[in-house]
């Protein structure tokens, strides 16, 4: 019947993913339902069933409005109080404030935030960030015993792949990351401001998607202005010999799938992305020799190792310092977290975290192990770069993440369950919370 057509729009802009959401749609939806369009102009009247899978900047949010119970897409409006790393911050403070027994309190580390746009100003800006003074303090103690030293990791509040991080655990250490950063000359300020003219925020920054859009690696505090510091998780936990990636720094990316207003799913097939090098305590000879703390492939050489990213389930089943429920373990760490994260941006940040029901939205959270075994939240980033699971299993693993999306959070809403002989969409995909927000 033509009223069980679904007329979609799937532009997504990317050369690895666009053939991926294609590919699922069609072993979803047999071809006299689904009808795939290039402009909206293409869809006979406005009650039409629609879907609109697109990048942030090009979704059509006036038809998402307009048609809230035929209309559905891939983004929320307004969702930094996840993907800023200072508005993630105020997120679980705000949360433990009302619920200190909460579990966010053991898997996010506490941060302290501020701004300053010059290192001029680096002072006054840390004038109540008593936690970093206390712990210089504790440094200057523990240098002069020969100690080891408490280390801090500099995080921009609204930059992505790595750009910005450094290390510190010194009042001087900081203050000279930022004098490396100001700008040399008054000509370079006047170039600076007119490139911040061009960008689609007065940060220069992705207003929603907290996503540099200069291009470039050059680093400007008067452009990132927010930051946040908090203390550096070591020892990680590492994988021991004859492993391939032993002695290797690694993180867990989870995929997370978020429905309405508001259901969270975990995609259970998680991966672990290595670091490039050994990993290695920070020193002050060499904080901000990076190599062996960042985890991110867009880091490492072009083509990284084909060993630096690996789905998390081919990782040892047991390891000497833990017990061989290790894994299962984490992912019972990583779903109450992600769960306990959203329902706190979904209560407590309401302006900053904006459900609608005719939305879904794919997220990808990143998770440290130390060395005990406890997993940490690092951040939560909106359009994750799925090309970073690379090829091989890697790419199975977003393809079966795809179908998962179609068959969780894009049939449900024209009423339709699916065609086709993989049902493992709903199996992967781990419901950690079912929230009714009342939002329409």
């Amino acid at each position: 019947m033509a009223s069980d057509r679904i007329y979609a729009l799937v532009d997504y802009e990317d050369t690895y993913v666009q053939p991926l959401l294609l590919e699922a749609l069609k072993k979803s939806l047999p071809p006299e339902i689904l009808i795939l369009i290039s402009d909206l102009s293409e869809v006979p009247t406005p009650e039409c069933k629609v879907l609109q899978w697109r990048q942030y900047e090009s979704i059509e949010w006036d038809i998402l409005a307009a048609c809230p119970s035929t209309c559905l897409a891939n983004s929320y409006m307004i969702r930094k109080a996840l993907i800023r790393k200072h508005y993630l911050t105020n997120t679980v403070s705000h949360w433990l404030s009302k619920h200190p027994n909460s579990s966010l309190k053991k898997h996010v580390k506490p941060s302290v935030d501020f701004e300053v746009d010059y290192a001029e100003f680096l002072d006054d800006a840390l004038v109540e960030a008593y936690e970093l003074r206390e712990s210089w303090e504790r440094n200057a103690a523990a240098e002069a015993a020969g100690k080891p030293l408490e280390w801090w990791i500099l995080k921009p509040g609204m930059s992505e792949r790595g750009q910005g991080i450094r290390l510190f655990s010194s009042e001087q250490e900081l203050t000279e990351i930022f004098e490396a950063w100001d700008s040399p000359s008054d000509d370079e300020d006047e170039d600076d401001n007119e490139a911040t003219s061009r960008t689609s925020s007065p940060d220069g920054l992705d207003e929603f998607d907290g996503k540099s859009n200069t291009g470039s690696n050059d680093i400007m505090t008067s452009h990132l202005r927010h930051f946040i510091a908090q203390p550096y998780i070591h020892p990680p936990l590492l994988l021991p010999s004859p492993h391939p990636n032993a002695n290797l720094k690694f993180h867990i990316r989870t995929y997370v799938l978020t429905v309405g207003a508001l259901k969270v799913f975990v995609y259970r097939p998680m991966l672990a992305l290595f670091a490039s090098t050994s990993y290695a305590p920070p020193t002050c000879s060499t904080p901000n020799d990076l190599t062996a703390h960042l985890t991110n492939t867009c880091l490492q050489p072009s083509p990284p190792p084909p060993t630096s990213v690996q789905l998390f389930d081919s990782l040892p089943a047991s390891l000497p310092s833990l017990p061989s429920t290790w894994k299962d373990d984490v992912v019972t760490q990583i779903c109450d977290t992600t769960a306990q994260i959203f329902e706190a941006a979904a209560r407590t940040q309401s302006v900053h975290f904006q459900t609608l029901p005719n939305t879904f939205e794919i997220f990808g959270l990143d998770f440290l192990v130390d060395a005990e075994g406890c997993a940490w939240l690092l951040e939560v980033n909106a359009f994750p770069d799925f090309g970073q699971s690379g090829s091989g299993e890697g790419q199975e693993l977003v393809e079966g993440l795809i179908e998962g999306v179609v068959r969780v959070g894009v049939l449900p809403f024209f009423g339709m369950d699916g065609r086709g002989e993989r049902k493992s969409g709903r199996d992967t995909m781990v419901q950690v919370l079912d929230l009714d927000l009342g939002r329409w």
